[in-house]
């Protein structure tokens, strides 16, 4: 396994991510009870009712394109119209607690947001394509490593150690630090500059084959500190 360094961009007023990131467009509440009218419905027809439609199942799945592991036969999925037509008098609905925020007032959106999980919001930033977030990080000021984001190096690295050995204890604790993903402020990073120089000489002491190993983590470190100190932002390792 790898950790990688990542920036705290949403902090960073350059950022040209943050208006996405921070933009909530969509969340899935812990209950749905309260929320029946703005929650989003699905539409589903069980498996023995359709069954019970469909005499010939191989067909009816083949022409739909439906798996034949699904656990029932979601309307949204039929592209048969006849089929749709055939399906409406047993199609139930039900609750999946997401809902779109982007409609609500700030009063609605507020207890939304109080009854969700932040792992359960969903941001302008996921749901935008793949080349837009590549275009987005490629004129982004705070891209140091063609985003916010680079490889530290593997997790049995043994430049922790080194930096151990000569006193670097940010560095020494990335292990660690990356397990409990913890933050790093904007003041830290000025250690972190001053220890990737004190490892950069130590590297050298050390002898070529670890110059060659490690030199280009040292590089991405002073990179990431380097962004930090200039954007008055943190860092964390993963």
């Amino acid at each position: 396994m790898g950790i990688k360094i990542a920036i705290c961009e949403t902090e960073c007023k350059n950022a040209l991510c943050t208006p996405y990131k921070t933009k909530i467009v969509k969340v899935m509440v812990n209950d749905v009870e309260g929320f029946e009218n703005i929650s989003e419905v699905e539409e589903f027809v069980t498996l023995d009712d359709a069954k019970k439609i469909f005499t010939d199942w191989e067909a009816f799945i083949k022409r739909n394109r439906i798996s034949k592991e699904t656990d029932a036969i979601y309307m949204v999925k039929i592209k048969n119209d006849d089929d749709k037509i055939k399906l409406t008098p047993k199609m139930q609905k039900k609750y999946t607690g997401w809902i779109n925020v982007e409609s609500l007032s700030d009063t609605e959106k507020e207890r939304v947001l109080v009854a969700s999980k932040p792992e359960n919001r969903i941001t302008e930033w996921d749901r935008m394509e793949f080349d837009e977030v590549n275009d987005i990080c490629a004129n982004c000021q705070l891209s140091w490593c063609k985003g916010c984001i680079g490889t530290f190096g593997s997790d049995n690295s043994k430049l922790p150690e080194i930096a151990d050995k000569k006193g670097c204890p940010l560095i020494a604790s990335i292990p660690k630090s990356s397990e409990e993903q913890k933050r790093f402020s904007s003041e830290e990073a000025r250690e972190l500059k001053r220890e990737v120089n004190i490892l950069n000489a130590a590297l050298l002491e050390e002898g070529k084959i670890f110059v060659r190993r490690y030199g280009r983590a040292l590089e991405r470190l002073d990179a990431v500190a380097d962004i930090c100190i200039r954007e008055n932002c943190g860092f964390f390792f993963f």
